[in-house]
């Protein structure tokens, strides 16, 4: 592999994963699945002691039990870990305990297991807010790290206020939203902003385009506020591409035609055209959800097809076409790395799904690792987006950073 091609490969590595907050490292496993109380559409961010719960799970492309274990690591706001505390620092409890709740799949012609486990339990509970990463490992095989959750735990001292408006100073109101934020200190003592504070502003959940730390536009004893800050500008982007596929046997939102192969189910959606005006359509922000027909015992019934995406489009001119969303943690990131076939005129993928609903949208990932909106999606200030604000603290004395401040904000 050449330089070029190895560089583009991690930063695209980088790019995807990133975005999903989940790494799959096993080709084995698959549809790694993070929420807090269920809430699908929303960040993995847990209140300390408020009775939420984390829920994970995923699947393994077999009828063979592993055990798999998890490992839970305190990080700091950037995700690196956090060397100044102890493990009794943050769990209450145990570390490196099994994953004991799996099922076999049934009436699947792709077999696997789904396994599935909750923080708390009665093993392990968290102690500390701040940035977590969940570990699985795979004690059948070496201890092999399989999968990586990451989430957050939020301990509520700060008041954080956020706002997103199409008016900006940039292009007249016609491709950006501006975010605006508030943030209230309370009680917390904060006598050096820049040593003890750090802020990050995402756009649907992604870290592709994040802001972290900008500077505010004011400060004072009592917080800080961002009042049409130019560094929190954000392309408006386009409503996220969506299909949905709940039974093998029939087409469904956004699905040409389902064929057999004689051993796998292929699924062509329709081919996606450019989108030059901007259409309301209700979306999930690049979420996903695995269901069936019948909405029922979906975590061992729901099937895999491959599902066979098409995007017309002119060839770009740099970078690739990349298909990005929540749904973006295969092991072979180069899944989502669009082909281009000249014959037609489009770009293709194939990538492995469950069964359910899905969000996606292309982008344009060029080769230092950026993203941009591609000729083919265009941005609209219309579109509906989500932005989450994070607030993080590190007070004099303090060891690690904690998570003290969170927002979300459904632009409609």
């Amino acid at each position: 592999m050449s330089i070029r091609n190895f560089l583009f490969a991690a930063a695209f590595l980088a790019c995807t994963s990133a975005q999903a907050r989940n790494y799959v490292y096993s080709p084995q496993v698959r549809t790694l699945v993070a929420t807090v109380n269920n809430d699908w559409l929303s960040p993995t961010v847990m209140q300390l002691d408020n009775g939420d719960v984390l829920n994970i799970s995923f699947d393994e492309l077999s009828h063979t039990y592993h055990r798999f274990i998890y490992h839970i690591e305190h990080c700091e706001f950037d995700w690196s870990a956090s060397d100044g505390i102890f493990e009794n620092d943050y769990i209450q409890g145990f570390n490196d305990n099994p994953i004991e709740n799996y099922k076999n799949s049934l009436n699947t012609t792709v077999p696997y297991t789904h396994y599935s486990v909750q923080i708390p339990n009665d093993r392990c509970q968290l102690k500390m807010s701040g940035n977590y990463k969940l570990s699985i490992l795979d004690e059948d095989n070496d201890n092999e790290k399989v999968a990586e959750v990451r989430f957050m735990v939020l301990d509520n001292e700060m008041n954080v206020g956020l706002s997103a408006s199409t008016n900006t100073d940039i292009d007249l109101n016609a491709t950006h939203q501006q975010v605006g934020m508030e943030v209230n200190y309370n009680s917390v003592s904060v006598t050096n902003m820049d040593e003890q504070l750090r802020t990050i502003v995402m756009q649907n959940n992604r870290e592709d385009n994040w802001k972290v730390n900008v500077r505010p536009n004011l400060i004072n004893n009592k917080g800080l506020t961002w009042t049409h800050n130019k560094d929190l500008i954000f392309d408006a982007g386009n409503e996220y591409r969506k299909y949905e596929i709940l039974d093998v046997s029939h087409p469904t939102m956004g699905i040409d035609h389902i064929e057999w192969d004689g051993h796998h189910y292929h699924a062509f959606t329709v081919m996606d055209e450019p989108r030059h005006n901007y259409l309301t359509d209700e979306d999930a922000d690049g979420c996903f959800l695995i269901r069936n027909s019948d909405n029922y015992e979906i975590d061992y019934t729901c099937d895999y097809v491959n599902v066979h995406y098409k995007l017309k489009s002119p060839e770009l001119d740099q970078g690739r076409m990349i298909i990005n969303g929540q749904l973006a943690t295969d092991a072979n990131q180069e899944s989502y790395v669009m082909q281009y076939d000249s014959t037609d005129g489009t770009y293709n993928a194939t990538i492995m799904q469950k069964l359910g609903y899905y969000n996606y949208q292309y982008l344009q990932l060029l080769d230092d690792g950026s993203t941009q909106t591609p000729p083919s999606e265009s941005n609209f200030y219309q579109t509906e987006n989500r932005y989450q604000a994070f607030v993080y603290y590190k007070g004099t004395g303090e060891r690690t950073w904690r998570l003290v401040g969170y927002r979300q904000l459904i632009m409609k």
